[in-house]
């Protein structure tokens, strides 16, 4: 590596003589971490509630067949919901598509309330729900640089990833003792409340404006003309372009063994079902060390280095899962792999957030999740299937090997490899540009509906 002095991955910051507030106690981070851990738990109660009221309407296979379908349009328009969140700005559009999900949710329960409809009321709200979530991903993705300032959004990472435990944990069993108690119409009405108190909480939250707030201001016309330019961005990045590569391999390589293939796992075992909520509790306890360690320690030097040996390393203990003799082990092994997903995940965010300029931040961000909730999942069929020709082992192997690959090409890559992250130390992964977030102190606007 050069001894030359590093260049930080945004612009030279003008210095500010008001200290940086940390993310954790800021009133306004906080108001907009309690309304994304209420989306988050209502999501789990919903598809709880839509689950559970599918299949007594059709069984468990129109159950699949609803669920999938929910899934196929936040895959085919997440892209287009990234143009959306830059034209319109990511505040009106979280706050409009948590609206729609609560008029839509709560208008079911009051059917289910009064009728049971068919089949047929539950994939169109699947379907509906599925839109939303092509909206909603990217702007969430896309508005922590306007709520905290640039030092801050390694710290606000690790925050959401602690909500995203808090929503893994507490939403199912919500959901699960709404239905047994009160069914299907009952977990609806919850899931349409928690929206609901979540969008109060979000018209509360101040946003700072950026220098192209309200516009992507990129030269292009049209939803198809401003996604090109978003894709341009990231491939003339030095950062951008590797990171979306290594997310999109370590998720490939991560999604399957971690979800389906654990399951065959622990029955090939003979661990069971208990086996294998170990092994998951394990996973979520190293998860949530990674998200509470990036929220208390807030800057991690040479950010970019640390993902990819994060990556590597989690794909040894994705490995090591397939192999290891015991259920005591194979429990060691998911809180590594739990540990190193989240801590590497939570980089990804940052880094992402820190390196795209304002105006792309929403077409950027969507490109990252159609990778992580749109692509990745299409390999569970794959995974079952290898898993039923040649065991778990090859097929654990494999997948920590295309893992690894994902985190050794970030490796390669010398403007990914010394990416820094604002406050942590320089770096020398691009060059100095105008008009990124926190070139000034962010002026708080007033809430705008």
């Amino acid at each position: 590596m050069s001894a030359l002095p590093a260049v930080p991955v945004t612009a030279v910051r003008a210095p500010s003589a008001v200290p940086e507030r940390p993310a954790h106690r800021d009133p306004n981070v906080l108001r907009w971490l309690a309304a994304y851990t209420l989306s988050m738990v209502g999501d789990s109660v919903y598809y709880m509630a839509l689950a559970w009221a599918a299949t007594r309407s059709g069984g468990p296979t129109q159950a699949g067949l609803v669920l999938a379908l929910g899934a196929v349009p936040r895959a085919v328009l997440m892209l287009g919901g990234g143009v959306l969140a830059d034209r319109w700005g990511p505040r009106r559009v979280v706050i409009g598509s948590d609206a729609a999900r609560c008029a839509v949710i709560l208008a079911v329960a009051v059917v289910l309330f009064l009728s049971a409809p068919g089949l047929w009321l539950l994939i169109a709200v699947a379907l509906v729900f599925g839109v939303v979530d092509a909206l909603f991903l990217p702007a969430v993705g896309a508005l922590p640089p306007r709520i905290t300032a640039p030092g801050q959004l390694t710290r606000v990472q690790g925050l959401r990833g602690l909500a995203a435990r808090v929503a893994n944990v507490t939403g199912a069993p919500i959901g699960g003792l709404l239905v047994a108690f009160g069914g299907s119409a009952a977990a609806f009405a919850a899931a349409g409340a928690l929206f609901a108190v979540s969008l109060v909480l979000l018209v509360a939250v101040r946003v700072a404006p950026l220098p192209t707030d309200g516009a992507a201001h990129t030269g292009s016309t049209g939803a198809r003309g401003e996604l090109a330019d978003g894709l341009r961005h990231i491939r003339r990045s030095r950062v951008l372009g590797p990171l979306m590569l290594v997310i999109a391999l370590s998720e490939l390589g991560f999604v399957g063994p971690l979800n389906l293939g654990l399951v065959l796992l622990a029955e090939h075992r003979g661990w069971g079902a208990s086996g294998m909520g170990w092994i998951v509790a394990a996973f979520g306890t190293g998860a949530g060390g990674a998200s509470l360690l990036l929220a208390v320690r807030g800057r991690i030097p040479r950010a970019g280095l640390v993902l990819c040996l994060s990556v590597v390393a989690g794909a040894f203990a994705v490995a090591a899962l397939a192999f290891v003799p015991t259920l005591a082990l194979a429990a060691v092994a998911g809180l590594l792999v739990g540990l190193l997903a989240g801590f590497g995940g939570g980089l990804c965010g940052a880094l992402t957030q820190t390196v795209t300029e304002p105006a792309y931040l929403g077409r950027v961000t969507s490109v990252s999740t159609l990778f992580t909730l749109g692509i990745a999942p299409l390999s569970y069929p794959v995974t079952g299937a290898a898993v039923g020709l040649w065991g778990t082992g090859p097929v654990f192997v494999v997948s920590a090997v295309i893992c690894a690959a994902g985190g050794a090409l970030g490796l390669a890559f010398a403007g990914l490899r010394r990416a820094g992250l604002p406050g942590a130390e320089p770096s020398r992964a691009e060059p100095p540009r105008a008009g990124l977030p926190g070139a000034e102190p962010p002026r708080a606007e007033p809430p705008r509906s």
